[in-house]
């Protein structure tokens, strides 16, 4: 077979790939969209451009319908798990990251799982209305649940992916013991949210915290290494933050300045000290900047586009009302 007829061969299955790809997407899609007929057709077309990009640079000597069968699976699986966000970055992206200063070599999967070669990052949300009444007994437990939920649904992709006979281990959620933990050295040993945006899930925003255009970054990540060589998602290059600069004003523990990331760090002492403090009260962890960023369409499906919800009690008495509710139970 020539190298033309090979290119051809391999864009083919890659375009049967990329429409169930669409598919896929657009099936999650219409769960946070019921509001906007539109919206669907309209990230139809964005998840269109980007698959294009990404099939123009294809590597005929990379890319097998094999793999790109297995990929198919796996987002099956996923689906079939009800799990929104999906995305894949092949392992040779952490030695030519998208900006610096950047990790150091040991962080990275291959250093950690040697036959890695590729990582699946899922998210999963983090539901608004329960996260505004933080900090809370009620987002402390819907906070457990989505990293339990995360766990368990990566463990069982990585077993999915071992009996398929490539090599998989899943990455735990947190990967620390505890505040305590945190407080001696606040770093784990693998980054989910730089795994995510390698796999095209999102950005980061001032907050530090990855964006993504359903979520925001009320969205929580677990990543599988695999052996198995899968096809890359295409980097998410449309810029989120809008820099309003609301997680900096109004953080509690006064860690963020107006810098954009990397170059504007959280200070990881003061956040993990407030979070210490309210875990002693049995409410942690804070998530107000996640809470107060405006992005995410999942703003809209919950009737909270109007970011001044939080600082105007006195024109949202009502929701201000639930939340002081919830806080006044459950915790010391």
């Amino acid at each position: 077979m020539d190298m033309t007829h090979s290119r051809i061969v391999v864009l083919d299955h890659s375009l049967t790939f990329a429409t169930s790809h669409i598919a896929y997407e657009l099936s999650i899609y219409y769960t946070y969209n019921d509001n906007d007929p539109q919206a669907p057709a309209k990230q139809a077309v964005a998840w269109c451009s980007a698959t294009v990009q990404s099939l123009l640079s294809i590597d005929c000597n990379k890319v097998s319908p094999m793999s790109e069968e297995l990929l198919r699976a796996v987002r099956k699986r996923c689906k079939k798990m009800e799990i929104p966000l999906v995305g894949v970055a092949n392992v040779e992206r952490w030695k030519d990251p998208p900006f610096q200063p950047w990790m150091p070599k040991e962080f990275y999967p291959q250093s950690i799982f040697p036959q890695a070669k590729s990582v699946i990052v899922i998210g999963l949300p983090v539901s608004l209305p329960v996260l505004e009444t933080s900090p809370s007994i009620y987002y402390r437990e819907l906070y457990n649940t989505v990293n339990a939920l995360l766990d368990q649904y990566t463990y069982r992709l990585a077993n999915f992916l071992n009996e398929k006979g490539h090599s998989s281990v899943f990455v735990p959620r947190d990967g620390y013991f505890g505040i305590k933990a945190l407080l001696k050295n606040p770093v784990a040993f693998f980054s989910h949210r730089h795994a995510a945006l390698l796999a095209g899930l999102g950005n980061f925003g001032t907050n530090n915290m990855l964006l993504t255009p359903k979520f925001g970054p009320r969205v929580r990540f677990g990543s599988v290494f695999t052996a198995a060589e899968l096809p890359s998602d295409p980097l998410f290059h449309e810029e989120l933050c809008t820099r309003c600069m609301r997680c900096v004003k109004m953080c509690p523990a006064q860690a963020l300045d107006e810098k954009d990331y990397p170059q504007g760090l959280t200070d990881k002492k003061s956040c993990t000290a407030h979070s210490a403090e309210l875990n002693q009260r049995g409410i942690s962890p804070c998530g107000i900047c996640i809470k107060v960023c405006p992005v995410g369409k999942d703003r809209k499906l919950y009737g909270r586009e109007d970011g001044s919800i939080y600082s105007r009690k006195d024109r949202f008495p009502v929701e201000h009302q639930a939340w002081k509710h919830v806080q006044r139970y459950g915790g010391l």
